[in-house]
């Protein structure tokens, strides 16, 4: 066994400390898992969420009920689960449900904005919803409205880099180039696998721009090549531990979101099991 197996494994251990304390009546181990737990919460000022793109095959009700059974309370939401084109009574009625599920929608995206009314409709869309960021992928030429829409509406729009094959954004640089006279509540959603296969280290990249990292697509890949593809986070390259760590030291207050692109029409053991990698990784680093 190597020994990013070994770290693996070991993570993926600590993760499931507390699923094995209860399901064995052990009260006091259960206590002594939550302490750990409040403690490492004090720590790290960052919460874990959804993209919903991860289910995208799946309709709203099923994928509430997987989020919540992975034991995830964010959630930001693609078209699929939210279309763009909602009216206000039915974006209100998506709230509801989200609600009743006991989740909270911070997000929408990623959402496309190559016109201006695109742009008018994202902000439209995000306020009717309560959320707070809107995922984007703006063109350059509309960050100007883009930055009076921010200022109008005071919701945060995070870029969204697509790697290697993106022409304007491939990397969070590209786009942090862009924005960086803009207003700060313009910022990164560093997508670490596209980061990882443009060849970027998402440490490094947090680390440099983290005066404007607002949003985070955590998830792993195959190679750090154009060609790599989503693979359950700790089976990758990303250097996973390095990755949180980093986003306690700059005291990232955001969401990290888990947005898990592999078996598209069966997620949920993948997606679980990259949740649960993530999980013992901050147990381990506390």
């Amino acid at each position: 066994m190597t020994e990013k197996e070994q770290t693996r494994r070991r993570f993926l251990q600590i993760a499931g400390i507390g699923t094995a304390a209860s399901l064995a009546g052990a009260s006091s181990s259960l206590g002594q898992v939550r302490g750990s737990a409040a403690r490492r919460a004090g720590q790290r000022r960052f919460k874990l969420g959804l993209a919903s793109y991860t289910l995208r095959k799946f309709n709203l009700d099923e994928t509430l009920a997987m989020t919540k059974r992975v034991g995830l309370k964010y959630i930001a939401f693609k078209s699929f689960h939210l279309p763009l084109d909602s009216t206000p009574a039915q974006i209100q009625a998506v709230v509801a449900k989200v609600k009743e599920a006991g989740l909270i929608l911070y997000g929408g995206g990623v959402i496309s904005m190559k016109k201006q009314d695109q742009v008018h409709n994202a902000f439209d869309y995000a306020k009717a919803a309560g959320m707070k960021v809107i995922i984007g992928v703006p063109a350059p030429e509309l960050l100007p409205l883009v930055n009076k829409k921010v200022k109008q509406y005071d919701i945060k729009v995070a870029i969204h880099n697509h790697g290697p094959k993106d022409k304007i954004y491939p990397t969070p640089a590209s786009a942090y180039e862009r924005i960086k006279d803009l207003d700060k509540r313009i910022g990164l959603c560093n997508d670490i696998g596209h980061t990882q296969r443009a060849g970027v280290d998402p440490s490094v990249s947090g680390e440099k721009y983290a005066d404007r990292l607002l949003d985070v697509h955590i998830k792993d890949v195959s190679a750090a090549a154009a060609e790599g593809h989503g693979v359950e986070i700790g089976r990758g390259v990303i250097d996973i531990p390095k990755f949180l760590k980093m986003l306690i030291e700059i005291k990232y207050s955001g969401i990290v979101s888990f947005e898990y692109e592999k078996d598209a029409d069966d997620p949920l053991a993948g997606l679980a099991e990259s949740v649960g990698y993530v999980r013992g990784v901050l147990a381990a680093i506390s």
